[in-house]
């Protein structure tokens, strides 16, 4: 029966044992955070070996450039190019490693369009009255964040199970103050939507008012797939084959890591792009810094010498992820689904689960888990100004903890959409 249906009496008998089942549960004392999507300890073993990976002596690319000294410079180590190149589907000569973090590439992207104009002749964005960004949502919170502190205006669109509102997007663009869109294209965070082949092409292939239109491509979770099979994961689209096809290849700025394959916080990032994007990238960055961790990269490379090597251990952290996710799914379908009050997008990849509750609801909900002792993501958190219209998406972020201490959230989680959904329906 769904809860729409039941009567103001059934509704208050219903509100009556919820708040005794989840004070109940508060009384356990127990505090416990889904609000992050970090790896649990488990899958950080599994790249433990890679800290005594390189041995004395060892400490040479295929080139034979020393990664201890300065020599080197920019471009990075040769067959960490290579890597990335494959990850991002690209040639390694459009490839820069990075350092630890993908999200300071991408600062560091928007400081020279902001500085400089995304390529030589263009206006530097600083000195434009305005800029505008398209902002698929929900999406990523430090993209949002990011995006505020540079000033930018951003332009909410929503994603569906295809991903973003095409339409929406190419009537955007014809306004030559939107200058850009961030976004999470596979297994997104936190809608864990893959973007479709037609999404992809649309986009490559849109005309936009601003010749100096960029799309912010984080890749974060292109390996991240939960299932083995090749027909339980998602695939997406190339955009730059697709960007190049349409004759817009300064179009895409692609950006990826492996700080959720290897060590988070401590792994090696990349950026790939046109040529005349990357030239102009290594032309602004060369008193930015000598060169990014050669040593790290070597460390990474040793131990992920191919996307063999990645696949594999990529199977063994979704081994310990799956059935967290499967779990969260399960409860979900046995308690929210009967009662219509949520929906959610099943993921094949990534790192969360975006549940949407009734309308009007997220806030209370966090609220109720809080005050329970369950953390969740702040509601809002995925939209740009921290404004959800709806106020009904919560992210869930299941990697982190214990499946034990999973399941007393997903004990309390029901409970509390339940609750608020009933006090919504009594008004």
């Amino acid at each position: 029966m769904k809860l729409e249906d039941y009567s103001k009496e059934q509704l208050l008998e219903r509100k009556a044992v919820l708040e005794e089942e989840i004070a109940e549960f508060a009384s356990r004392g127990l505090s416990l955070d889904l609000s992050r999507g970090k790896p649990e300890a488990g899958q950080l073993d599994l790249s433990t070996p890679m800290l005594s990976i390189l041995k004395e002596g060892d400490y040479y690319d295929e080139e034979g450039t020393d990664c201890r000294n300065y020599i080197g410079g920019l471009e990075g180590l040769p067959e960490v190019r290579r890597l990335f190149g494959e990850m991002l589907g690209v040639p390694p000569e459009l490839v820069i490693p990075g350092g630890n973090s993908s999200l300071n590439m991408i600062h560091d992207a928007l400081c020279r369009a902001f500085l400089f104009g995304p390529l030589p002749g263009f206006t530097p964005w600083c000195k434009l009255p305005e800029v505008k960004f398209i902002c698929p949502v929900p999406g990523y919170d430090w993209h949002f964040h990011t995006c505020e502190d540079f000033g930018i205006r951003m332009l909410s669109v929503p994603i569906g199970e295809d991903g973003p509102d095409m339409d929406r997007i190419e009537e955007l663009v014809k306004d030559p103050a939107v200058k850009g869109m961030i976004c999470v294209p596979m297994y997104g965070n936190p809608s864990g939507v893959t973007f479709s082949d037609e999404v992809v092409r649309r986009l490559a292939q849109m005309e936009t008012a601003a010749p100096d239109f960029r799309l912010f491509w984080d890749n974060a979770y292109c390996v991240h797939h939960l299932y083995d099979e090749e027909e339980n994961r998602d695939h997406l689209a190339n955009i730059y084959e697709a960007c190049q096809a349409c004759g817009h290849e300064d179009r895409v700025l692609m950006f990826t890591s492996t700080s959720k394959i290897t060590f988070a916080g401590s792994g090696i990032c990349a950026a790939a792009m046109s040529p005349a994007n990357r030239a102009e990238a290594l032309r602004t960055m060369t008193y930015q810094l000598v060169n990014y961790d050669k040593l790290n990269q070597l460390r990474h490379i040793r131990f992920l010498p191919d996307m063999a090597a990645v696949d594999a251990l990529m199977k063994k952290h979704a081994a310990i992820l799956r059935p967290k996710f499967e779990r969260v799914t399960q409860i979900l379908e046995e308690t929210i689904a009967p009662l219509g009050i949520g929906h959610w997008h099943k993921p094949r990849g990534g790192y969360f689960i975006c549940f949407y509750a009734m309308p009007g609801c997220a806030k209370r909900i966090v609220s109720i888990c809080r005050e329970a002792g369950v953390t969740l993501t702040p509601a809002g958190a995925a939209y740009p100004y921290d404004t959800d219209p709806e106020d009904s998406a919560i992210r869930i972020a299941p990697s982190y903890a214990a499946m034990g201490d999973l399941e007393k959230v997903m004990e309390l989680f029901p409970k509390a959409v339940e609750l608020a959904s009933v006090e919504k329906l009594l008004g």
